[in-house]
């Protein structure tokens, strides 16, 4: 299988991507858990069918010391036992930022207060911007049926 478009060949969709990865990495020097951070992108991954960055959100987790028994739970991790509160209302959070279309009100109050409960100012606000990041990347990969299976952990930088 083949993407529809090289985004890597292409000049003006490789200025948008360096300028999506670069918000992207804003993220990697804050206070939110990486581990957190990787839960979410995997999650929104999930949901919004992206094979190419659930591939690279599972590997870049692992090869960064998650455990299988978590990742193979993301996708069920309200009935699994292996997740924090804070873990939980980030999943919770992405859920909702993901599916906004679905729901009328977009992230319910609930949802936002209770990840509030666990991260202050700064973590949402990174929170908000990875789920925000993911979102756009997996829309691209998903529009091009960019192929999954082939990444290797920390590819690009």
């Amino acid at each position: 299988m083949d993407a529809r478009l090289n985004l890597f060949n292409d000049p003006t969709a490789g200025k948008v991507l360096k300028y999506v990865a670069s918000a992207g990495r804003a993220t990697a020097d804050s206070t939110l858990p990486a581990a957190t951070q990787e839960l979410v992108r995997l999650r929104a991954s999930q949901i919004n069918g992206c094979g190419f960055c659930t591939d690279m959100h599972t590997k870049d987790a692992a090869a960064a010391g998650e455990s299988a028994l978590r990742l193979n739970l993301v996708a069920a991790w309200r009935e699994a036992t292996v997740f924090t509160e804070a873990e939980r209302a980030a999943l919770e959070l992405a859920e909702q930022g993901t599916r906004i279309a679905d729901a009328a009100g977009g992230v319910t109050d609930e949802a936002w207060a209770n990840a509030a409960k666990h991260y202050d100012e700064e973590q949402l606000a990174a929170l908000v911007s990875v789920i925000a990041v993911i979102n756009a990347f997996n829309r691209v990969n998903v529009m091009i049926q960019q192929p999954a299976g082939d990444y290797q952990p920390g590819q690009f930088g």
